[in-house]
């Protein structure tokens, strides 16, 4: 008998243990039908944050372009990609991401009135 409750003592203690760990993290306070405050772990977001980062930087930089586009004009964009074109490797690929694509074109319409 004294083995089995020694058990169950420990269990709960390794229980109680898991919980303190959880909301340490931080948690989230309810208060139930009955009146009864609990904290609730709170449920920790994984996967999406480098998702919305990599969206930020590439919606960025596509505005930087369509800006860019805007303000010097297509033609003189146009020149400074075909001299980066002419460049190292490194210049090279910066011409590649700097090349005016369909979607820059159309943004750098939208925004052009409003720079100028």
């Amino acid at each position: 008998m004294g083995d089995t409750n020694m058990k169950n003592y420990y269990q709960r203690l390794d229980r109680i243990g898991q919980t303190h760990n959880e909301l340490a993290k931080g948690y989230v306070t309810e208060v139930t039908d009955d009146g009864l405050i609990v904290h609730r772990p709170r449920r920790v977001r994984r996967g999406l944050a480098p998702w919305r980062g990599i969206l930020f930087v590439l919606v960025m930089g596509m505005l930087f372009k369509a800006l860019l586009l805007a303000y010097i004009g297509e033609a003189e964009y146009a020149s400074r990609v075909a001299s980066l074109q002419a460049g190292t490797t490194a210049e090279q690929v910066g011409a590649f991401v700097m090349k005016a694509d369909p979607v820059t074109q159309y943004v750098a319409g939208f925004i052009a009135p409003y720079i100028k």
